[in-house]
This record gives structure tokens, C-alpha cells and sequence, in this order.
């Protein structure tokens, strides 16, 4: 506790690199899985109650489960692969998605008004960024500068190039349209897919799996639009599905010539099933877990804020900035109300803001 015994030693679990740099590195798993959580409930839960919710979530769900995986419980012991966090971190992340957004509810106006984004510019600027990062993500979880971290850097590079040219695939024999959103989609896809597989499969399995994992996220997108499931972000589409199909992949490509490990391809088919078993469990501790803590914190805190103040916008209500000002349009924050271009109103006024 309190970094208490961590220091420039090697690390229990990491002997090629300090206890200080695997703790730092771990807590990055931890911030990323935590953060891609509030894809599915932005701009209708409000910030204190998120952040005491990803504070406990962190605690009681994230903690357990990358300790199953990666320090020596039942999940690892099981025999299941997990490179750099399919499981730790997208189905756990895709789960609780799912749970926040059903507990938290839809958007106000979801299903009723287009939700667009606001700059297809800053998708593909976002994708680019990710798609850089990831190298680090899962070459760096080799902990060494060793083959396997050039077989981790390769593998990400190729399987979301697969899952690029699929999806856009995909896109055109369904409206004849390839967009760019769905290609940073694609993308953001085939990174999570890859990410349980990058240390244990060979590039051109990569390749493989990267174009087999587009199918499934694609679909559920397609199918998750047309209900009332407001996952704004597509976090178990993207990360829970994607994660899922590539953890079950990786039992199909491993290989023990490339990552000291067999899956079917060397003739280990009860890999998959191992796959399976590490899948449904997180999913089951994850989705129970999150529920009840979600729950429980429902008797001491409000998640949301008057409908009215949502159409006004939480970053104007809560933060007293605005992200995106546009002329006229434009939210003024005065300590009395929101002051617009037709007079001041209160905070809590029904929907009655200036347009955005």
C-alpha cells in the first residue's frame, strides 16, 4: 500500500525491468480500463458519482481480475493467454459498459435526434493516435526490448490493417458507402482484437484474425443502433466484442515456434475452451460486480442531473466551460445561470437552452 516496498529493484513479476516502471506501467492498464468505461454513459452521468464509481470499480473489479490473469490466479493458472489485456482489459471494460449504460439510462434525446461527431477530423486524428500508442501497449508487454516485443510490434501493426480493410468492406456491400468513422472504427477494432494475441501468434495469423474479429464488432454495431441501448460510444461492440473474438482467437493462432505457446494450430484445440472459460469468467465477476456496486452507490448518490441541464450540456452545468462554442449558439456561464443569446436561465430550466 501506498507504494510501500516498490522501488528500483526488480519487480516479482517483471524481472527485466524496476518494481517502480512495472508499477507505472500496470497503473496504465488500470487508467486506460477505467477510462474507456465512460464511453457508454458521457453526457448524462455526472462527474463526482463517475469518479467515485471508477475509484471503487478500479478497487473491487479491475484489481482481482488483472491479478487472475497476470499474477498468478486462477485465470493464469488455468493455462488461458493473455498477452497484453483482452480480458483485464476490453471484456472487463465491454461488461461494465454495458452495465453502466442500462443502470445510468439512455441520453435525453437518444433515438429522437441524431448523435453525430462533432469533427470526423479528430475520429481519424484520435485513431492515428491510438493505433501509435497501442505500439507501446502491447510491445511494451514483453517488459524487455526482445523478439517478442518485435513480434508484439509487428502484430499490431498488420491485424488492424486487416480489420481496416474488412470493415470497409463491410461498409460498401452494405450502403455502398466506406466512411471514415467506420474506418477509425475498423481500427480502433483490430487493436483490440490483437491485443490478448500480439506475443503468441505469427504476423500472418495476425493478419488472420485481424480480418475475422471485424465481422462480429461490425454486426453488433449495426444490431446495437437499431435498439434503445444508448452504449454512446460502442464500448461493447468495439472493446467487449473485439477483446472476446480475439481472446477466442488466440487460442485458435498461438504457436509455440512464435510465442511459446500452442493453440489449435499446433494442435491444441482445448485451448480454445481455456480461452472460453477465462472469457466467462470475467465477464460473469465483471457484469455481477459492477451491477451491485452500481446499485449500492444508487442509494447515496444521484448519477444524473435534471433532463433540462443535460439539453443545456454537462460540460456548461458541471464544469462551467463549454468544448465546442459556435457563434450565436454559444453558452455563456454566468454564477447566477447559463446566459445565452435570448436571456439568462437557470441551471435546472427545462429544455428550453440556446441551440448548440
Amino acid at each position: 500500500m501506498f507504494l510501500q516496498g516498490v522501488g528500483l529493484e526488480s519487480a516479482p513479476l517483471a524481472s527485466t525491468i524496476p518494481h517502480v516502471l512495472f508499477m507505472a506501467y500496470q497503473g496504465t492498464f488500470a487508467i486506460i480500463t477505467a477510462a474507456l468505461i465512460s464511453g457508454a454513459v458521457v453526457e448524462r452521468m455526472r462527474f463526482g458519482p463517475y469518479l467515485a464509481f471508477i475509484t471503487l470499480w478500479s478497487l473491487v473489479i479491475y484489481a482481482p481480475i488483472a491479478h487472475w490473469v497476470w499474477g498468478g490466479g486462477w485465470i493464469g493458472d488455468l493455462g488461458a493467454l493473455d498477452f497484453a489485456g483482452g480480458t483485464v482489459v476490453h471484456v472487463n471494460a465491454g461488461i461494465a459498459a454495458v452495465v453502466a449504460a442500462v443502470v445510468v439510462g439512455s441520453r435525453k434525446d437518444y433515438g429522437r435526434r441524431a448523435h453525430v461527431p462533432h469533427d470526423v477530423t479528430c475520429v481519424l486524428l484520435g485513431a492515428a493516435l491510438l493505433w501509435f500508442g497501442w505500439f507501446g501497449f502491447n510491445g511494451g508487454s514483453a517488459l524487455a526490448a526482445s523478439a517478442t516485443a518485435a513480434l508484439a510490434f509487428v502484430n499490431t501493426m498488420l491485424a488492424p490493417a486487416a480489420t481496416l480493410v474488412v470493415w470497409m468492406l463491410l461498409d460498401t456491400m452494405r450502403s455502398q458507402k466506406v466512411t471514415a468513422v467506420g474506418a477509425a472504427t475498423g481500427i480502433v477494432v483490430g487493436l483490440v482484437a490483437i491485443t490478448p494475441a500480439a506475443g503468441f501468434i505469427s504476423p500472418m495469423s495476425a493478419l488472420a484474425l485481424g480480418a475475422l474479429a471485424a465481422i462480429p464488432s461490425y454486426y453488433v454495431i449495426v444490431y446495437r443502433s437499431r435498439t434503445r441501448f444508448d452504449d454512446s460510444l460502442d464500448v461493447f461492440a468495439a472493446h467487449g466484442t473485439g477483446g472476446a473474438v480475439g481472446a477466442l482467437l488466440t487460442g485458435v493462432f498461438a504457436a509455440e515456434v512464435w510465442g511459446r505457446a500452442s493453440g489449435a494450430v499446433d494442435g491444441n484445440v482445448s485451448q480454445i475452451g481455456t480461452q472460453a472459460r477465462a472469457i466467462l469468467g470475467v465477464l460473469l465477476y465483471c457484469g455481477i460486480g459492477t451491477l451491485v456496486l452500481l446499485k449500492a452507490m444508487s442509494f447515496v448518490v444521484t448519477f444524473r442531473r435534471p433532463l433540462g441541464e443535460e439539453g443545456i450540456g454537462l460540460d456548461v452545468v458541471l464544469h462551467g466551460e463549454e468544448a465546442y462554442a459556435k457563434g450565436e449558439g454559444a453558452v455563456l456561464v454566468h454564477p447566477d445561470g447559463i446566459a445565452t443569446s435570448s436571456g439568462t436561465i437557470a441551471p435546472d430550466a427545462a429544455a428550453t437552452a440556446a441551440p448548440r
